[in-house]
């Protein structure tokens, strides 16, 4: 297809119009339909094997670069644009992102969706087609509200297919209906698919907030991706949405299958299904029941799909790894529930110790746990980082290690530098083209050879110019979107990512409370600081909710202080998404990555951060252990206790125990004066003008007394590190060196490296 005629044509099909007369709306839908002719007319990859990704999210973001880029034509269509007077950044504003997913989980399933399609491998994605994704984040009061986040438009990237299945619930039966979105390989001439159901008659949004009839189905099933699960109705909801997934899944498995002319008892050597955390685990017992009901034997089917499953485990926190009442799956879907008790039986039966049931409690208390489920019948285990991995093998599934060592197996997560430089950082992009060649785009281990170009100063100055520049696009952004000020020539001190007190967004506003204590006692810090941060926090998740208030509470007390502001800001990006991490990455000085040890699995933002320059202050946790690793102890900067230490305090190993078990004591830390004071300050006078007394004071509370994910074990160590890389900045021609040898050794942490050892050692679609 010749780019340059189409779109003309297109212009003037839709509207009638030369494409320098477009709006910017008529141009991107000009761009929507050209993308989808071209990536539609792209076969998908051949292979008898073919793999089925299941994920809850699918964290997409914007798609018209991306796919611009995957198809060939970006430059093209920016030259096309540009003749015509337009910018393709103000087209790229008109799209709505998709809302499909929540933070590191989705985002990772649509890095590895673009990843299986530029390694032209024989792979699709499966989820729910969310009308109103997890919610739309205002700040009022300075609080988080929630509201629905449409994004589906009468024209979009939703292919409809024609596909419809139908699941059977408790209640009747209930028909998805299949839509596709393509992905184009950007390294292939193919393209995969992104298969999302959808129920036949969607719920319209709720009038205010989130809140909602949760028993309202089946309309409400593809509503809102993790309704509040606070409630039973609210927990009901879940599995219902995780029945009608794996069940229109499973489904589209067997019917390709069938298509294809395999037979049922030949379905692993055909096809292997990913379960990407334990969303997806009902597919287990949902592809036996439709085994066994179309001739298998039980034992002929047990075989095939425990032969087809693999696992990935993305949590060690307990909490993460679900449990479903039994009742609950037997009012969902009462024909699992017989399944499920075969299933069960079997493992007790092989295995006699109860920490391995699928299924444990008293009847009619009885609990089933999905990650069991899934280590016992899938042919792999995986972790997404080497430390969680080993962590997983020796502590929290030690048993099922015990069992199945030949099972449990690591893949470290990966990020999609196509998205996460190339469209996000084109100048970062473009000066790695002048020293190692665009053959880092395709292999990204040949951004190794960014090392030979250390000493070279005119390099050097071209990665602080373009930070410097990102940075002043990040504070126009900022001015224009949350009418926030930010100054560019200050240190650039971000953590985005999702709010969970294992994060320990609460630290890093220790830090700020240090900072900002410091500059009223008179001690001018030697340049300033702008910490950001970017998070949502679960609509139920209510101490979350409270560190999302004290963190705009600072920046309020801060903004007013004029003795305080020139030196400290504070900012937090409102609706923190895929497009704001675009503009938030390549801006950024200092990554904060400083989950208590043991607790991330992995991390991917650590990963982007580091490809666009940044510097990681963070403990050894995830992925950060071989980001250190990787670029040595002078280009990382790393404080706070190990993993093995922490676990010992869990375990309650030390002279002295807490009422919960642990041999960490919160109020042995809070006494420690240089602790005591940044947490009371939670409940001073100064916070406390600004803020609610009940939040302030709750989170006050919670942290000296119980401090679960041990912020104040760590905060002191946590600022003097942090103290020393704000001075190293100091030094630029040292921080650009500093910046060179993380995006050097990034390479390592591109997804394509990820899907291509997923596909070595699991997969095997080649």
């Amino acid at each position: 297809m010749d780019v340059k005629t189409r779109l003309p044509e297109l212009a003037q099909a839709r509207y009638g119009l030369e494409l320098s007369q477009c709006s910017d709306s008529q141009l991107y839908h000009c761009l929507l339909q050209l993308t989808q002719e071209l990536a539609s007319a792209r076969p998908a990859p051949s292979g008898d094997r073919k793999l089925y990704y299941f994920s809850a999210e699918f964290l997409i973001g914007k798609l018209l670069s991306n796919n611009l880029l995957a198809l060939g034509i970006y430059d093209e269509v920016n030259a096309i644009l540009t003749e015509c007077g337009r910018a393709l950044s103000a087209i790229e504003d008109v799209e709505p992102e998709p809302s499909l997913g929540n933070g590191g989980l989705g985002r990772l399933a649509a890095c590895f969706l673009d990843s299986i399609a530029a390694l032209g491998l024989n792979g699709d994605g499966v989820g729910l087609n969310y009308h109103y994704g997890l919610f739309e984040q205002k700040f009022q009061h300075n609080k988080q509200t929630e509201r629905p986040n449409p994004w589906i438009e009468d024209e979009s990237w939703l292919i409809p297919t024609g596909v419809e299945f139908e699941v059977p619930f408790g209640f009747g039966p209930v028909k998805a209906k299949l839509f596709d979105i393509a992905v184009p390989g950007a390294h292939t001439a193919t393209a995969g698919r992104l298969h999302l159901f959808d129920v036949e008659a969607p719920a319209p949004a709720p009038q205010e907030g989130i809140d909602f009839n949760k028993s309202d189905l089946p309309a409400r099933l593809t509503s809102f991706l993790y309704p509040d699960d606070s409630n039973e109705a609210g927990r009901l909801l879940r599995v219902y949405q995780q029945y009608f997934m794996v069940s229109a899944g499973a489904q589209l498995v067997l019917k390709e299958l069938e298509e294809r002319g395999c037979a049922l008892n030949t379905l692993s050597d055909h096809v292997v299904i990913q379960i990407n955390d334990t969303h997806p685990s009902m597919v287990i017992p949902e592809l036996v029941r439709l085994l066994t009901g179309r001739g298998l034997s039980m034992d002929e089917a047990v075989e095939q799909v425990s032969k087809t499953c693999a696992y990935t485990n993305h949590t060690i926190l307990a909490e993460a790894l679900e449990k479903w009442p039994l009742s609950f799956i037997e009012k969902a879907a009462p024909q699992l529930t017989p399944i499920l008790r075969e299933l069960d039986r079997r493992a007790k039966a092989a295995h006699t110790d109860p920490k391995v049931a699928v299924i444990q409690g008293e009847e009619g208390k009885e609990i089933v746990h999905m990650a069991h489920l899934d280590i016992h019948y899938s042919r792999s285990v995986n972790g997404v980082a080497a430390l969680h991995t080993e962590i997983l093998k020796n502590s929290e599934l030690k048993p099922f290690y015990d069992i199945y060592p030949a099972k449990f197996n690591n893949k470290t997560n990966g990020v999609t530098l196509r998205r996460w430089l190339e469209v996000c950082n084109p100048q970062l992009a473009s000066l790695l083209d002048e020293c190692v060649g665009r053959g880092w785009r395709r292999d990204p281990d040949q951004l190794n050879k960014l090392m030979e170009f250390a000493g070279d100063s005119a390099v050097l100055d071209r990665m602080l110019a373009i930070k410097a520049e990102k940075k002043r696009e990040l504070a126009d952004v900022f001015a224009r979107e949350q009418g926030i000020t930010l100054d560019p020539e200050s240190v650039f001190d971000i953590q985005v990512k999702r709010l969970h007190e294992y994060k320990r967004q609460q630290m890093n506003a220790l830090y700020v409370i240090h900072k900002y204590l410091e500059i009223k006692g008179g001690k001018t810090p030697q340049r300033p600081v702008t910490v950001l941060f970017g998070a949502k926090a679960a609509p139920a998740y209510v101490m979350a909710k409270h560190i999302i208030h004290l963190i705009l509470c600072l920046r309020k007390l801060i903004e007013s202080d004029p003795q305080a502001r020139p030196w400290l800001h504070v900012a937090m990006v409102e609706n923190y998404n895929v497009t704001w991490a675009e503009r938030v990455i390549p801006a950024c000085d200092i990554s904060e990555q400083i989950s208590l040890a043991s607790k991330e699995a992995s991390g991917t933002g650590n990963m982007k951060f580091m490809a666009n320059g940044a510097v990681t202050l963070g403990t050894l946790d995830g992925a950060n252990v071989e980001i250190a690793e990787l670029v040595g102890p002078d280009n990382i900067y790393t404080f706070g206790a190990k993993s093995d230490e922490v676990i010992r305090m869990y375990a309650g190993e030390g002279e002295k125990k807490g009422a919960d078990g642990r041999s960490y004591l919160p109020l042995d830390h809070y006494h420690r004066p240089a602790v005591e004071r940044l947490v009371d300050f939670l409940v001073s006078p100064e916070l406390l003008g600004v803020g609610d007394p009940a939040a302030l004071a709750t989170l006050w509370r919670d942290m000296k007394n119980k401090d679960w994910f041990m912020a104040m074990l760590d905060v002191e160590d946590y600022i003097a590190a942090r103290d020393r890389a704000i001075a190293d900045y100091g030094d630029r021609t040292a921080w650009a060196k500093k910046m060179l040898v993380n995006t050097a050794k990034s390479g390592y942490f591109s997804s394509d490296r990820t899907i291509a050892q997923y596909d070595r050692d699991i997969w095997q679609l080649k």
